[in-house]
C-alpha cells in the first residue's frame, strides 16, 4: 500500500526587532502619516515576489518583502525625529536672540521705548494669532509641506530683518519669522502623536531639550557673535542658517506628501471628524494651564535678572543666574514628557512642580540674595511645568486632527494669556517700587495654573467632549 504524500509545513520566520519600536514593532494607528500617506497597522505577508509567483506567509520573497518595509519605516522614523528635534531647535532661538541684543539693536534702528516695547511682545501675538491658523492649513496640506514652508519663512524672516534700516520693515520681517515659529508650535505634538504613539514622552522631551539648548545657546552667543562681527545684524542673522538646515529633512516626506494627495479621494476627507476644544472643559482647562505657565516663563525671561540686580548682584551675575535657571531646564525639559508619558494619572507631578515654583517665589520674595542658587534651581525645575503641557496635548488627544485642534486651541489661546505677563510684572514694579506685589502675582497665577493642571491630569481625550 502506498503511503500518502507528506505534507511539509513551512514555519514562518520571527520578525526582527526594530530599533524603532514604536515606528516597526508596535502597532500604529490607521490614518495619513506625517508626508501624507496612510500608514497600514502592519505588514501583509502575501504579494508577489521577484519571481513573479505569490509569496505564502512565511516563504523567502514574504520574508524580504516584510523586512523592506520594515527598514523603509525605520529609516523614515529615524528622518521624521532628527525633523522634529531640529525643529525644536528653532523655536525660540528668534526670540532670544533678540532679546539678547535689544539695546544695541534700539540703538542701531533708533526704535522708540514703544516700539521697542511692541518688538518685544511679537512672539506672544504672533504664537497667539498665527497658531490659530494651523489647522486649516492641516487640513488642506500635508504636515509635512507645511513645516517646510513654515521652516523656509523662518529662515527668510531672520536674513531680511538685519538687512533693513527701517523700523517698520524690522518689525514685519520679525514677525514674518516668528510666523514660521507660530506654525511649528502646532505642529510638532501632531507628528509626535502620528509618529511615535508608544513614545510621545520620549519625542516630546527630545524636540523640548533641543528647545531649550537653543534658546541657552542662542541667548549665550548672540552677543559674543555680534561683537565678533561688529555689527548686531551678524548676532541675529547667523541663526537663519539653522532654519535652512531644518528644511532638509522634511524635502523628501514632502515630495512623499504630494505623491500620496494624488491618490486620495473626497470620501478620505469627508469622514474626518471636527474636533472643536473650545466647546469642552479640556479645552479651556489645557489653554488656561498653558497660558498661565507661560505667563510666568515671560515675566521670569524678562524680570529675573532686574529682581536679581535689585537684591544685590553685578549685572553679570544676574545675568548668569537667569541663563542657570535655562541651562538647569534643559535636563528637566527632557526628563518630564518621559515621566508624563508613563504615569496613568498627572496629579502628582502637577503638585510636585506647583511646590517647587511656590518655594522658588516665596524664596525671591523673602530672601532673594542669601538664597539665590538655590531659587534658581527650583525655578527651573518649576518651569518644567512647561514640558508636561505641551506632552499632554498628545496624551489627551486620539487622532491626529484631535491633536491638532487641541495644540492650536492652548497654544493659541494661552499665548494671548502669557502676553499679559511680562507687561503686568513691570507695570506692578514701576507702581510700588518693589518686587513683593509682582511676585503675589505670580503665586496667584501659580494657583490658577495648578488648578487647571488638575483637571488636565485626569486620563481622558478631547474628541470624547467635543
Amino acid at each position: 500500500m502506498t503511503p500518502p504524500p507528506s505534507t511539509t509545513s513551512r514555519r514562518p520566520c520571527p520578525p526582527r526587532e526594530s530599533a524603532f519600536p514604536e515606528v516597526a514593532g508596535r502597532p500604529r494607528p490607521q490614518g495619513p502619516d506625517p508626508a501624507g500617506a496612510s500608514v497600514p497597522n502592519d505588514v501583509t505577508m502575501e504579494g508577489p515576489d521577484s519571481r513573479g509567483s505569490v509569496a505564502t506567509e512565511g516563504s523567502p520573497g514574504a520574508v524580504a518583502t516584510a523586512l523592506a518595509g520594515e527598514r523603509r519605516a525605520v529609516r523614515r522614523g529615524a528622518l521624521v525625529l532628527v525633523g522634529i528635534i531640529l525643529v525644536g531647535a528653532n523655536l525660540r532661538v528668534a526670540v532670544t536672540s533678540l532679546g539678547a541684543l535689544l539695546d544695541e539693536v534700539r540703538t542701531g534702528l533708533g526704535l522708540t521705548g514703544t516700539m521697542a516695547g511692541v518688538v518685544t511682545m511679537l512672539p506672544t501675538i504672533a504664537f497667539a494669532g498665527l497658531g490659530a491658523i494651523t489647522p486649516w492649513l492641516v487640513r488642506r496640506v500635508a504636515p509635512a509641506r507645511v513645516l517646510v514652508v513654515a521652516m523656509a519663512v523662518l529662515a527668510a524672516g531672520q536674513v531680511l530683518r538685519v538687512a533693513t534700516d527701517s523700523v517698520l520693515v524690522f518689525v514685519l520681517t520679525s514677525a514674518l519669522a516668528l510666523a514660521g515659529i507660530a506654525v511649528a508650535n502646532i505642529l510638532l505634538p501632531l507628528l509626535v502623536k502620528q509618529y511615535f504613539p508608544h513614545r510621545t514622552g520620549l519625542a516630546t522631551g527630545a524636540y523640548m531639550m533641543a528647545m531649550t539648548t537653543g534658546m541657552t545657546v542662542a541667548a549665550a552667543t548672540a552677543v559674543p557673535t555680534a561683537q565678533a562681527f561688529g555689527s548686531w545684524r551678524a548676532g541675529l542673522g547667523v541663526w537663519a542658517g539653522l532654519a535652512a538646515v531644518a528644511v532638509l529633512p522634511w524635502v523628501p516626506l514632502a515630495r512623499r506628501a504630494r505623491s500620496v494627495a494624488r491618490q486620495s479621494t473626497p470620501t478620505e476627507t469627508a469622514t474626518r471628524v471636527r474636533v472643536r476644544p473650545a466647546r469642552t472643559r479640556l479645552g479651556w482647562a489645557m489653554a488656561v494651564n498653558f497660558g498661565t505657565q507661560s505667563l510666568s516663563g515671560y515675566a521670569i525671561m524678562g524680570w529675573l535678572a532686574q529682581l536679581y540686580r535689585d537684591a544685590g548682584f553685578p549685572p553679570a551675575t544676574a545675568g548668569l543666574l537667569l541663563a542657570g535657571v535655562t541651562a538647569l531646564g534643559v535636563p528637566v525639559a527632557f526628563l518630564m514628557p518621559t515621566l508624563a508619558g508613563r504615569m496613568r494619572t498627572l496629579r502628582p507631578l502637577v503638585l510636585s512642580l506647583a511646590a517647587a515654583s511656590m518655594l522658588a517665589y516665596l524664596g525671591l520674595a523673602l530672601a532673594p540674595y542669601d538664597g539665590a542658587l538655590l531659587w534658581m534651581a527650583l525655578l527651573a525645575l518649576g518651569q518644567g511645568a512647561f514640558p508636561l503641557v505641551l506632552t499632554t496635548i498628545g496624551l489627551r488627544a486620539r487622532t491626529a486632527e484631535g491633536t491638532v485642534a487641541l495644540s492650536a486651541f492652548a497654544q493659541s489661546t494661552g499665548y494671548l494669556i502669557a502676553a499679559l505677563g511680562p507687561l503686568l510684572v513691570g507695570v506692578l514694579y514701576g507702581a510700588t517700587g518693589g518686587w513683593t506685589v509682582p511676585v503675589g502675582f505670580l503665586i496667584s497665577a501659580l494657583a490658577v495654573q495648578t488648578g487647571a493642571g488638575l483637571v488636565i491630569a485626569r486620563p481622558r481625550y478631547i474628541e470624547d467632549e467635543g
